[in-house]
């Protein structure tokens, strides 16, 4: 099950403490201070990476702590600095602080990273504190804490294409036929309960297809399935309005679709788009609406056609 959201906090490191010691030798009675100082501790880290695919680990997991810093020790010896916190995640992933609702980062590319929480600085040892007039100083610095942050993960999927049609408009089948991606395939709607990947290859051309969950009239407003997907749509290049080609209403299929991806996010229609027009071996005659192909999944009509578009437009 794809997870795209998770709600976390996340923790740096406690710093170590300073240590309060004094020199301990044989021949030297008074011997001054000697306390090391804490090491500091780990700093929570993200980072993109191309084998993660999902929030999972965010979504079951919510508390994420780096090490805290060792205290300092006798013999100006320092404390052990604690490990950084590396967290993985999917390309793709948005960061949000949950307290301000501010974007904090916005992670697309592979090995790119967030430092989301800071460890604490480690104390100083009381050798920091000796003076003239205060030679043995019995006190140390304590260490200080660590950052936390309550952050909220988004995942938007990276694809060239986004397929959006109405349910049941055959988008399961077509990613189906075009790459090794099998998603549930059935006659009824909302067959398809979250975004899809699949790898198309045309030519020396690898293309990406998103199939996102069948959209309806209201999915702006948290109808059905749509709302909660069509963020998966803002990051592709090229958008293909698929439509059932034995709808009894195709022209108000497309409408509906343009109109709901308008209300989500109006920069959605400025997109590269085609108009397909799928199921086309089921009627004898294709409806009047304007379009750039028909196809069918099944019998494998145009399929190289609608490749050679998209690898155009990309």
């Amino acid at each position: 099950m794809l997870i795209d959201e998770a709600l976390i906090t996340v923790e740096g490191g406690r710093g170590g403490d300073g240590a309060v010691s004094f020199r301990h030798e044989k021949y030297v009675p008074k011997g001054g201070p000697d306390g090391g100082d804490g090491g500091d501790g780990g700093t929570v880290v993200f980072y993109a990476s191309g084998s993660a695919d999902t929030l999972t680990d965010y979504a079951r997991l919510k508390l994420f702590h780096a090490e805290n810093g060792a205290s300092g020790a006798r013999n100006r010896r320092h404390g052990r600095s604690g490990s950084d916190l590396s967290l993985k995640v999917p390309l793709g992933t948005v960061i949000f602080d949950q307290h301000t609702g501010g974007k904090i980062a916005d992670l697309t590319k592979k090995g790119e990273k967030l430092v989301a929480a800071r460890g604490g600085r480690g104390g100083w040892g009381n050798t920091h504190f000796a003076s003239a007039t205060h030679q043995t100083p019995r006190f140390a610095q304590k260490g200080e804490e660590g950052e936390s942050k309550k952050l909220r993960l988004e995942l938007k999927q990276l694809a060239d294409v986004g397929i959006v049609g109405l349910p049941n408009a055959g988008k399961s089948t077509l990613i189906s036929r075009i790459s090794s991606a099998r998603p549930k395939i059935a006659d009824y709607p909302f067959t398809t309960l979250e975004p899809v990947l699949g790898i198309a290859q045309y030519g020396k051309k690898r293309l990406t297809f998103c199939d996102i969950p069948g959209l309806i009239e209201g999915a702006s407003k948290g109808r059905g399935l749509g709302h909660k997907f069509l963020r998966h749509i803002e990051r592709t290049q090229v958008l293909l309005y698929l439509i059932d080609a034995t709808s009894t209403d195709p022209a108000g299929d497309l409408i509906t679709l343009k109109s709901e991806l308008e209300k989500f996010s109006p920069q959605l229609l400025h997109k590269k788009f085609l108009v397909v027009l799928s199921k086309a071996d089921l009627v004898q005659k294709l409806p009047k609406i304007k379009h750039d192909l028909d196809i069918s999944a099944v019998s494998g009509k145009n399929i190289t056609s609608l490749l050679q578009k998209v690898a155009r437009l990309v």
